[in-house]
């Protein structure tokens, strides 16, 4: 549903509800400080997407195994 907001530890790709398995660490240096980074979760059929949409961007991008106890699930 469009506004809504995702489930805890589900993929951060817009539509997708699948269980998320990565962790995308990234952050657009222009507005955060080297010690600030946002963070989407992928599942295994979106994180190269999610991944490229960034590094495509020219933003630092770090990408991890996620482990669904992180978010409490």
């Amino acid at each position: 549903m469009p506004g809504s907001v995702p489930a805890a530890g589900t993929c951060s790709r817009a539509g997708c509800s699948a269980a998320a398995t990565w962790r995308i660490d990234w952050r657009n240096p222009r507005i955060h400080t080297g010690d600030r980074f946002k963070t989407w979760l992928a599942c295994d059929e979106h994180v190269d997407y999610l991944r490229g949409f960034l590094e495509a961007r020219s933003f630092p991008v770090e990408a991890s195994a996620f482990d669904s106890a992180e978010a409490g699930t």
